[in-house]
């Protein structure tokens, strides 16, 4: 296995998502900046799984031009979260020729706090991320939804013949980054001792992974899964419900193997800042690391759902120094 570790200084990215950039005098340009699609469709839609009665709600993204097959990327969100947030990634994966499927969980989802008196609202948080249902529910959610993409893209719908059902990737934020892990293979307590991962999914991004606190069986936990990661997380993530701290966010990324795997650390960057919100005081940066983040996310997903060399190439090469100072940038890489 080859390792490096990078620490990048010398540059700050402002302005679009999709701005070339300069370091120290030299122009680099963002993966793929000119292979924006003209507009984003944008659908919602409520799928129901009659076996356990359950209804998950969605939003597409997708792009308007271009015949597909399109790859797909599904998005699970982190607890409180809706199949509203995390726009910004919706929007610019589908800018860029892929079907970017948004998942609400019910149970963990607005619901857990939206009728909770102000003060009872973290309680019930911590209730909900403790019950081991909620995210054996996530699972199937994320099985559900390719069920019913592969139903659309095989029946007289809109979606017919437009999906690329052998190119899937996960990604996920917090709760949603346990989801992305688990259904790749990671084993958790309370998943009774048997991964109930899907196989069709073949890349991840997991963002703010929470990680269990029996550090001992990390590797047991980690070491089913055999799938490429761009994990992402920053040196102020600390979990705001859970045991989490920052500086523990990177060992799913250390424990994981058999696969690529590639850890973006944000220097300052802490837990809200993946979920697109807007900058507020103390969060100047929030505009450069979402750049970042998309930056990275869209060559990730092009070196692994399309097969793309130079995206690999730039990721591995390239990125560390758009990166700069913003962030310390990681790769294990399989021979």
């Amino acid at each position: 296995m080859k390792y490096n570790r990078w620490l990048l200084a010398g540059w700050v990215c402002a302005g679009s998502l999709f701005s070339p950039c300069a370091v120290q005098g030299v122009a680099l340009s963002a993966w793929r900046a000119s292979a924006v699609t003209n507009a984003v469709a944008v659908t919602r839609a409520d799928w129901l799984d009659a076996k356990r009665d359950r209804t998950v709600p969605v939003k597409i993204y997708a792009p308007q031009s271009g015949g597909g097959p399109f790859p797909l990327v599904l998005f699970s969100h982190g607890l409180g979260g809706t199949r509203e947030g995390y726009e910004y990634l919706g929007q610019s994966w589908a800018a860029h020729g892929y079907v970017v499927v948004h998942l609400q969980h019910p149970g963990s989802d607005e619901s857990v706090w939206k009728d909770v008196s102000l003060g009872q609202r973290m309680k019930a948080m911590q209730r909900a991320a403790a019950q081991p249902r909620h995210a054996l529910d996530r699972m199937q959610d994320v099985t559900l939804a390719i069920d019913e993409l592969t139903r659309l893209n095989a029946t007289n719908s809109p979606w017919r013949g437009r999906l690329d059902l052998k190119r899937i990737g996960l990604a996920g934020h917090s709760f949603g980054a346990h989801t992305t892990l688990a259904t790749a293979g990671a084993v958790y307590s309370g998943f009774g001792g048997a991964s109930r991962g899907d196989p069709r999914v073949r890349a991840l991004i997991p963002m703010s992974s929470p990680v269990p606190g029996q550090q001992a069986q990390l590797d047991a936990i980690y070491g089913r899964v055999k799938l490429p990661c761009l994990h992402m997380t920053g040196t102020a993530d600390s979990s705001p419900i859970g045991d989490t701290k920052a500086a523990d966010r990177r060992l799913p990324f250390d424990h994981c193997g058999n696969s690529d795997q590639f850890l973006i650390t944000f220097t300052g960057g802490d837990h809200a800042v993946f979920g697109g919100r807007e900058r507020r005081r103390g969060g100047a940066k929030d505009a450069t690391f979402q750049a970042l983040i998309v930056q990275s996310s869209i060559a990730f997903w092009d070196a692994y759902l399309r097969d793309a060399a130079p995206a690999k190439a730039w990721l591995t090469t390239e990125f560390q120094t758009v990166l700069g100072k913003e962030g310390v940038f990681e790769v294990k890489l399989q021979k």
